[in-house]
């Protein structure tokens, strides 16, 4: 039997799907990787897993006592409905809470990778849709770069997507000669992307820059965050104190006098502030090795010795967006800047201050020399937004002020939440906390095409195709190619498009030509692939037409020129070329910082000790720190039922990783079954006895499923290990109130009674109705 080949594109990679008889049979990677993600073995087993959502549903108490807040979401059972009812019946409630309550009423949340398709991206979807409604609240930021997003606009003028071009690969591998990593440089997140990559390239880049000569240094409590086929001196940090650290560096490279003055003086700004704060004229405590040394317990003498070849080499320092995601996340980003430019070094080939190098697959790479086809969200007239990691403050504690980067907003009230390709459960903290703020509002509506945790927790449950059930374009700002994405198979049960989704309701509410402008799904994607080829043409680029891309596999995209340094045109001529700062120049002291009068973010670079660390009260208690990364085996939560997912799995649950001296201590075998707990909650997990953590610290991935022993129980135990029952929902600082998930103390002991079974993976109980009512009175 023939088999048919339709090119693909994923988060993780650009494949071939093999079709016989609209079923398909594998998927093999793109012919253009040299070194494929294995997360593709994730896809084939779960395109009709019993998790997919089959057709529209809605929760049995939203139908039987009309929306309003509730404690049943994640319990109530369903009921199945046809399209046509749950179009009305959720049009009709749009319309009330527009209706009553306004439109900024409604949370557009849809924060996720749903798709890298950049027609169907589920979040510019749903924002075109609320749009047409009047608009909606807003987020802002990141989960992953949330409090960097905001710091290093105000210290380096970086935007605050911070896509601004970096030190490029090829430039590390032929310049740099030293790479100092704080946090490192994982393959594992080097494998993803957002929009897709058709080139996985940091291995050959690592490989390339170590047989050149290049030497690696990591500063992480996990070995493999940099990967072992490169000879790195590792220091097993305490978690959270590399700020610490790096001032034990800035002393070092003060009192030894090897920092560069004229650089400072010509591009920098407020270094004498920071000076006297390093040498402790102000507080009485010198930062020298010594001091950081009794913090982070890495040697005194590894401290200066690394400072003095920092100096005397070409010094790339590398600080990954981990480092962020935590208490005070605004400090290491900022101290990483401050450190490369007292070695005087920002603006060479090579050297200065890396952001995130392996925390996604693009980043070192040369940009597109153009724009990419996307799908125009429209005019959001609701001026209200919120960080996107304070959702549950803004639900729970409507009307309270609130601080962010210097303004002083107010929590809007929120009636609907309206989500879209993404699962909160996975990237959000302390789920008891979320579970009770999400019982808060009237009306959850989810699309979805698994029963997520956040599907569960829906009224009104939308089921969508996924990526190979439709067409669409694959491109990345930094990848070179654009994919042709064709539909490789039929939908599953009654699965549909978010945009015929939308299309329905927008004509139900009477904005559809607004939403369709009268085109469907083929002629979006020709409309916006047209659009953005004339204005490749005007440029001089000679781009084919939608047809013959259409029948193209891979269109290769003009790349912009390898060029020079990052910054160096500013430290060229920088009165000519100026930063986006205040001042124009790199702010080591903020001033405006400063007048935002926040006392958990100073106006320099400080350590500041975190609330939870190994060297807090709360670790006489809870003696280990968790760190809660993102996963080898998936990106984030998706395709968690994915075959390459589940084989990573012990006795059917999340691997956690503990060094065999804190394993032997406790009991605990490699294999076991152990809780995982703390005064926000607790989680079953698998064992894995393993040296590449350091004692003291245990690594548990966030993504899996969460699934509570009690669903009715917000402080359930979630019997499959998800981290974010354990970790705290707190804003990094006033300044960004980014995430701050990627800690928290722990305690484990071996699980000693019979284990509880997955249940996340099967839809939950249902019910038939041969009536559903269309409007309620309220």
């Amino acid at each position: 039997m023939p088999t048919d080949i339709r090119s693909h594109m994923s988060h993780w990679g650009a494949f071939d799907a093999e079709v016989q008889r609209d079923q398909l049979i594998g998927v093999r990677p793109g012919r253009l990787d040299p070194d494929p993600s294995p997360l593709l073995q994730n896809i084939p087993g779960s395109l009709h897993h019993r998790a997919r959502v089959k057709q529209p549903m809605v929760r049995a108490g939203w139908l039987d006592r009309g929306p309003g807040p509730t404690t049943q979401r994640g319990s109530d059972p369903f009921v199945p409905v046809s399209w046509t009812t749950a179009t009305a019946v959720l049009a009709a409630e749009l319309q009330r809470v527009v209706g009553v309550h306004g439109s900024g009423a409604i949370y557009g949340g849809s924060y996720g990778w749903a798709s890298p398709g950049r027609f169907h991206h589920a979040q510019s979807q749903v924002h075109r849709f609320l749009n047409c409604l009047g608009g909606y609240v807003r987020s802002v930021n990141t989960y992953s770069l949330g409090a960097s997003g905001v710091i290093l606009p105000h210290v380096i003028g970086l935007a605050r997507d911070l896509s601004d071009p970096t030190t490029t690969w090829p430039m590390i591998v032929e310049h740099t000669e030293l790479v100092v990593c704080f946090g490192g440089i994982p393959l594992k997140n080097a494998a993803v992307n957002a929009g897709g990559i058709t080139r996985h390239e940091v291995r050959r880049y690592l490989e390339s820059a170590a047989a050149r000569g290049t030497k690696f240094v990591l500063f992480s409590p996990v070995r493999d965050d940099l990967p072992d086929f490169l000879d790195v001196a590792w220091h097993p940090i305490v978690p959270g104190t590399d700020v610490a650290l790096m001032l034990g560096l800035a002393y070092t490279l003060i009192t030894e006098d090897r920092y560069d003055r004229p650089f400072l003086d010509r591009y920098c700004i407020g270094f004498d502030r920071f000076a006297r704060y390093v040498l402790g004229h102000d507080d009485g405590m010198p930062k020298s090795p010594e001091w950081a040394a009794a913090i982070t317990e890495v040697p005194a003498t590894a401290i200066r010795s690394l400072a003095r070849r920092m100096a005397a080499n070409r010094t790339l320092i590398n600080v990954s967006w981990s480092l962020q995601r935590a208490d005070h996340g605004e400090q290491p980003p900022w101290m990483g800047v401050t450190l490369a430019a007292m070695l005087g070094q920002i603006g060479l080939p090579g050297g200065g201050f890396a952001y995130g190098y392996g925390s996604t697959a693009t980043i070192g790479r040369t940009p597109s020399a153009f724009g990419l086809p996307t799908l125009p969200q429209g005019t959001n007239p609701i001026q209200a937004f919120i960080p996107v990691a304070r959702i549950v403050d803004m639900l729970l504690h409507p009307g309270e002020r609130f601080d962010y980067d210097g303004q002083r907003l107010t929590y809007p009230e929120i009636r609907l939440v309206y989500w879209c390709g993404g699962n909160p459960f996975h990237h959000h903290q302390d789920l008891g906390r979320l579970r009770r703020a999400l019982a808060r509002v009237d009306t959850i509506v989810v699309h979805d095409p698994f029963w997520t945790p956040m599907a569960r927790h829906a009224d009104i449950v939308l089921p969508s195709t996924v990526t190979l059930e439709r067409n669409d374009i694959g491109c990345s700002p930094l990848d070179p190619y654009l994919v042709a994405m064709h539909q490789a198979i039929a939908p599953y049960e009654a699965a549909r498009n978010d945009y015929d989704v939308f299309a329905d309701l927008a004509s139900a509410l009477g904005v559809g030509d607004a939403f369709t402008e009268g085109r469907s799904e083929l002629a979006w994607l020709e409309f916006l692939y047209e659009g953005w080829r004339s204005q490749m043409m005007k440029a001089g680029t000679t781009i084919p037409g939608f047809a013959e891309f259409w029948g193209m596999d891979y269109l290769k995209l003009p790349q912009a020129t390898e060029g020079t340094a990052p910054f160096s045109r500013f430290r060229a001529d920088p009165a000519g070329s100026p930063l986006k700062t205040p001042s124009g120049r790199i702010e080591i002291f903020s001033e405006r910082i400063a007048a935002f009068d926040y006392d958990d973010c100073p106006g320099h670079p400080t350590w500041l000790e975190p609330a939870e660390w190994l060297g807090s009260p709360l670790a006489q208690q809870y003696p280990l720190h968790l760190i809660a990364n993102n996963p080898r085996t998936r990106l984030h939560s998706q395709l968690d039922i994915g075959a390459y997912s589940q084989a990573a799995k012990v006795q059917g649950r999340e691997p956690i990783r503990i060094h065999p001296t804190d394993a032997r201590a406790r009991g605990i075998a490699d294999g076991d079954v152990v809780r995982v707990f703390n005064d926000r909650g607790n989680c079953l997990a698998g064992a894995v006895v393993s040296e590449v953590v350091r004692p003291g610290v245990v690594q548990l991935s966030t993504g899996a499923w969460y699934d509570p022993l009690d669903a009715t129980d917000p402080n359930a135990m979630c019997v499959h290990g998800n981290p974010n029952v354990l970790t705290r929902d707190a804003g990094t600082s006033r300044l960004a109130q980014g995430c701050s998930g990627q800690h928290a103390l722990v305690e484990i002991r071996r699980w000693e009674h019979p284990v509880p079974p997955i249940t996340v993976y099967d839809p939950p109980p249902s019910e038939a109705r041969q009536h559903v009512p269309v409007q309620r009175p309220r």
